[in-house]
């Protein structure tokens, strides 16, 4: 026959070894959830972002201080600063001339930066009143399609010449946000923005519209999932996020509740991340399998521009409202909102260039630039979170307190009268 005291402590040691494999689970849960690697602080109101595949960069569009952050994904420190002649909105890269396009909007013209010496080496003059915002690249034609929010087109640029081929008119009402290329139809997808729930399909081979599909309320960020054949496209004023299949051109899901500015594509996970506003910002990263969310990231604040980072399997994030970039690993992903864990910030180099008023034109005037660099951790909003201390502290504090009561039960039970064992035999009182 076992000793009772010798079966009530093993029990004990049993769940107190359960409760501490359940207190380590909630400690790695907690530690893998910290997606956010890295802040990088760049100028002001940053909005629109690129990634640089050529050089492992990505560059950011400083609306209010009229100039691009480069960033390098290796040290995430931005290691140049490009001046801008006017305020700039998006911004797109074109591979095949290692060049970073910006739409310039208040001035009507698309500044092309060289990323071998991060200086702008020519520029292209839209029609007046165009308003260009959103730009996207078709590698197949080797043309730019730039949305124009204010005259409501699309102005596509040949990355040979640098001149404009053509203007390609939207639906009446249009004031089109930003465009997405589908490389397997050979079609740009165009959220037209506020006033007509509508999404224009460009093709690419007759630079006409050949389809509008019907989506929800100001559509605004586009990305497009080459593994599903589908485009993402954000209803800002609903806050949803419609699911449009290319084959049908219709909208065939719509994720609810997230999705207000821009969406980008992570093919390594096959998941969408969308930016939405607030202060602090969030992502939400929706799986192009179920079409559901999947996870949740705080980044800084009013995040708009996104950016993925295939060689990194990194997500940047423009966060207009305090001057941000947030750098989101997507190695791990929990349905746990996280903080930056370090911030970077860099004084950098600076170019000025003089435009032309012709349709393309080199620049002028190359500033001497000079780069310095610095990195530094964040104490406060960039440190990582002190949850995980906590919970070991709560939970070490829970496992004596059950241990403590279970070892009192035991002894209480062994000294009463007429105690028995497992085996329902009576227990010899000493």
């Amino acid at each position: 026959m076992h000793s009772p005291h010798a079966s009530s402590f093993k029990r004990t040691a049993i769940i107190l070894i359960g409760l501490l494999a359940l207190e380590s689970a909630f400690m790695v849960q907690s530690a893998a959830a910290q997606q956010v690697v890295a802040s990088v602080k760049v100028g002001t109101t940053p909005y629109g972002i690129a990634y640089d595949s050529g050089k492992g960069e990505i560059f950011v569009v400083n609306r209010d201080s009229n100039n691009v952050s480069v960033i390098s994904d290796s040290t995430n420190t931005v290691v140049a600063t490009v001046a801008l002649p006017d305020y700039g909105y998006g911004a797109a890269y074109d591979p095949g001339k290692g060049e970073v396009w910006i739409t310039l909007s208040g001035i009507n013209t698309v500044a092309l930066i060289s990323d071998t010496n991060n200086t702008i080496v020519a520029t292209v003059k839209l029609a007046v009143g165009n308003g260009p915002e959103g730009i996207v690249y078709d590698p197949v034609k080797g043309e730019m399609f730039v949305t124009n929010f204010v005259s409501g087109t699309v102005t596509i640029i040949s990355d040979t010449t640098d001149k404009v081929i053509t203007r390609v008119p939207l639906p009446p009402g249009s004031g089109p946000f930003e465009a997405a290329y589908d490389s397997a139809k050979g079609e740009v997808f165009v959220a037209d923005g506020y006033a007509t729930r509508n999404v224009s399909v460009i093709s690419d081979t007759t630079n006409k519209v050949v389809a509008n599909i019907a989506v929800g309320n100001q559509p605004f960020g586009v990305a497009y999932d080459p593994a599903k054949g589908e485009v993402f496209v954000t209803d800002q004023a609903d806050t949803n996020t419609s699911v449009i299949s290319d084959s049908s051109n219709s909208v065939v899901a719509t994720v609810q509740g997230v999705g207000f500015y821009d969406a980008v594509y992570d093919s390594a996970k096959g998941e969408i991340f969308v930016s939405d506003a607030g202060s602090p910002g969030m992502i939400s990263v929706i799986s192009d399998s179920t079409n559901k969310v999947v996870d949740t990231v705080t980044v800084g604040n009013e995040p708009i521009g996104l950016a993925y980072d295939s060689a990194k399997g990194e997500v940047f994030s423009a966060n207009s409202g305090d001057g941000t970039v947030s750098v989101i690993s997507d190695a791990n992903t929990s349905a746990t909102s996280t903080l930056a864990t370090s911030t970077s910030s860099a004084a950098s180099s600076s170019s000025s260039t003089t435009l032309s008023s012709s349709s393309s034109s080199v620049s002028t005037s190359v500033g001497t630039s000079t780069t310095t660099q610095s990195s530094t951790s964040s104490s406060s909003s960039g440190s990582v979170p002190e949850f995980p201390y906590q919970l070991t502290a709560v939970g070490l504090f829970v496992v004596f307190l059950t241990g403590a009561y279970l070892a009192i039960r035991s002894r209480r039970t062994a000294s009463r009268p007429g105690a028995t064992s497992g085996n329902g035999s009576s227990l010899d009182r000493p």
